[in-house]
């Protein structure tokens, strides 16, 4: 080429608009979600597995949505003991108090402090109540509220209640799960204890509301492994989630879900179990059995 020969003009590509980057990255990160949930689609079976028909549950079962069974704590405790479950996201209580069951390390429904969706609704002072109408579908939390309670020194009669109707009528009502992210949202006249933030408060450590609790002698290698699969598939979607979910409003998913609640089982947590533990003999609640780890 000669030296006097004009250099040929690059032709750059055009660049790219910042809108249409974040697009093409969203519908890269939505396929790589519908490949993971065609992964762990229909891969449940044989097992049978049980989860909490609440939003505080989302997380734990992301990408197993159609093979899980809903339903209360109470009722899936229920089911597990006739072993109708191999598997089910059970209240602490029921590990704790059975001795029957090993528990799914590494994951749980937790929180540090405030947790919102577990509350005793009280329209006079603690020191005062009487009677409180519990929640129906709650293990854990009655037990926990009748520690928290005992600390006090106070031990009201705490009898089921018949309809979630009625709750606001009440002087005093133990709500779990929506319902009671529903009654704190809505209009009401009572103050409320908030029984994480008690727990805190009394121990200064996590408190764990629910575990998966697997049925001892089963082979369950591969069901633990894709429990901690769709863990990790909602942890890693959990903005998605937010943003997908239709209870209440984003805002609130978005608080209550990433900073009220966690799903991790740690040292801290396991800690929290021990001294829930404790208290629960203490109090006369037990015989609490030592809870075995799997992963």
């Amino acid at each position: 080429m000669s030296g006097d020969a004009p250099l040929p003009r690059l032709r750059l590509a055009p660049r790219e608009a910042l809108e249409d980057m974040i697009h093409r990255e969203e519908r890269i990160q939505r396929a790589e979600q519908l490949q993971k949930e065609a992964t762990l689609e229909n891969c449940l079976a044989p097992f049978r597995v049980g989860t909490v028909p609440y939003l505080n549950g989302v997380p734990l079962t992301r990408g197993l949505e159609q093979q899980v069974i809903y339903a209360t704590p109470a009722r899936l405790a229920e089911m597990l003991r006739r072993e109708e479950l191999d598997a089910a996201l059970v209240s602490v209580t029921e590990v704790l108090l059975t001795g029957r069951y090993d528990v799914l390390d590494g994951i749980a429904i937790a929180s540090l402090g405030e947790v919102l969706s577990v509350l005793l609704a009280h329209r006079v002072p603690l020191e005062e109540v009487r009677q409180v109408h519990c929640d129906p579908a709650s293990l854990t939390s009655v037990n926990l509220l009748k520690v928290l309670l005992a600390e006090r020194g106070l031990r009201p009669a705490l009898v089921p209640l018949e309809d979630y109707a009625q709750a606001a009528q009440k002087e005093a009502v133990l709500l779990i799960g929506d319902v009671a992210l529903e009654f704190l949202l809505g209009p009401h006249e009572h103050q409320i204890w908030d029984l994480g933030a008690a727990w805190l408060e009394l121990t200064g450590k996590p408190f764990v509301y629910a575990v998966w609790a697997l049925r001892r002698g089963v082979d369950n290698e591969r069901l633990r492994r894709l429990l901690r699969e769709a863990r990790a598939f909602g942890m890693e979607t959990l903005d998605y989630i937010v943003a997908s979910r239709s209870e209440f409003n984003y805002n609130f998913r978005k608080d209550y879900l990433t900073w009220h609640l966690h799903y991790h089982l740690g040292s801290d947590e396991k800690a929290g179990v021990a001294r829930f533990g404790e208290l629960l003999e203490k109090h006369g609640l037990g015989p609490v059995h030592p809870l075995v780890y799997v992963y």
